[in-house]
């Protein structure tokens, strides 16, 4: 009978071998997009999904319905877009265990994390002074919780953004197949 430290350990060290695995599967991904100047046009499109959401929420009902719902699920469908692109281009920083990153790429993931909470502490900040002018409107509980949820998805890709933007271009010497010589073009 195995003891639960031994079962936790080993549990753990599964969850480093499988994300291991899948981080080597998706460092062969969209080699060619691996540069700065794609990086940074996918932020841009991460943002401008972000803005589309945040003009849903200004707009929510004082328009039309379907105007809210088009602009809504169509600035996150450009958000989703954008972000799963950007977690597969920034590589293991964005979504690795910490235990599998170098230091150089776990002093990168500190940094922006810090980042990402300064701003969604800002962005709180902000939702709630929005609350506070819209207070005496109609509907502003309804207007104000799809601000706070629009500021919570710019926040939660705040740091997605900072590592799409500023990570200088991958070493192509890094995607090189083991053993071939060959670079991969998956």
């Amino acid at each position: 009978m195995t003891s639960l430290r031994e079962r936790f350990s080993s549990s753990w060290a599964k969850q480093l071998e499988i994300q291991e695995r899948k981080e080597s599967e998706r460092a062969r991904k969209l080699l060619r997009w691996r540069t700065r100047r794609h990086r940074r046009r996918i932020t841009l499109l991460l943002l401008l999904g972000n803005l589309i959401i945040i003009g849903a929420a200004l707009i929510v009902q004082q328009r039309s319905w379907w105007l809210f719902a088009v602009l809504w699920f169509g600035g996150l469908l450009v958000w989703t877009a954008g972000f799963v692109l950007l977690r597969v281009l920034t590589g293991r920083m964005s979504t690795a265990f910490s235990a599998l990153l170098d230091e150089r790429e776990r002093a990168w993931r500190h940094r922006i994390n810090y980042i990402g909470y300064q701003a969604m502490f800002f962005l709180v900040a902000i939702a709630f002074g929005y609350l506070m002018v819209i207070a005496d409107t109609a509907g502003a509980a309804y207007r104000g919780a799809m601000m706070l949820a629009a500021l919570t998805v710019l926040g939660a890709s705040t740091p997605t953004f900072v590592l799409g933007w500023s990570l200088p271009d991958d070493d192509p010497e890094d995607f090189i197949e083991p053993g071939t010589g060959e670079e991969s073009d998956v």
